[in-house]
């Protein structure tokens, strides 16, 4: 998936990955009021300011992380929200769960990163909350981080065909899907043995 990690490239897949968790925010944003979420250490108080594009855009700018941690961000929250049910994407812990995906992917991914102060200062938030948030994702995740290059290709795969038909884009058959009982999932299935979508409807 050269295409998809090339210069030109990588801005398109942060707009379609900001769209697609922009869409999850908001489609969980409306049960919080029937179904009150469990609170973690990536909620915040109010909703941020800045928009989930130009947070994962400020990211993009200043992380100088390659692109291929972009995509394993996107598996690692995949992975989050599947194992996380209780935890639906909202535009409460959005923007905390996308720079910490990013930190994680860059240390796992990358031979050279920016420490968690750095990552800190670019998020907007404490040096010491954003080591919490390493730690409670890391946790959240089980510790699995490795990524088989199939799995890496399938997600590849799925951005670069969804940037090609953006504009009819059906948020039913979208990665980032809302499926079983109004909570945010991602959709791929990490079965080694098929890597097969799964089509889970909002």
């Amino acid at each position: 998936m050269a295409e998809l990690e090339s210069p030109e490239m990588m801005p398109k897949s942060i707009t379609f990955l900001s769209s697609l968790l922009q869409r999850v925010a908001n489609s969980n944003d409306l049960n919080l009021e029937f179904q009150p979420p469990k609170i973690s250490v990536f909620h915040g108080l109010t909703r941020p300011t800045i928009s989930i594009q130009s947070y994962l855009e400020r990211i993009f700018k200043y992380a100088n992380c390659s692109p291929s941690c972009f995509v394993v961000a996107y598996v690692y929250l995949d992975r989050f929200a599947q194992r996380q049910p209780s935890l639906p994407i909202n535009s409460f812990n959005v923007h905390r769960l996308l720079i910490t995906s990013v930190l994680v992917s860059a240390k796992f991914m990358d031979d050279m990163y920016y420490n968690n102060a750095y990552y800190a200062r670019v998020g907007g938030i404490s040096t010491i909350e954003m080591n919490y948030l390493e730690v409670d994702f890391l946790f959240g995740l089980g510790f699995h981080l490795n990524v088989t290059p199939n799995t890496f290709h399938t997600y590849c795969s799925y951005l670069q065909r969804e940037m090609m038909q953006q504009p009819s884009l059906n948020l039913a058959e979208s990665s980032l899907n809302l499926g079983r009982s109004l909570k945010v999932h991602l959709c791929f299935n990490e079965d080694e043995t098929s890597h097969q979508q799964q089509q889970l409807a909002v």
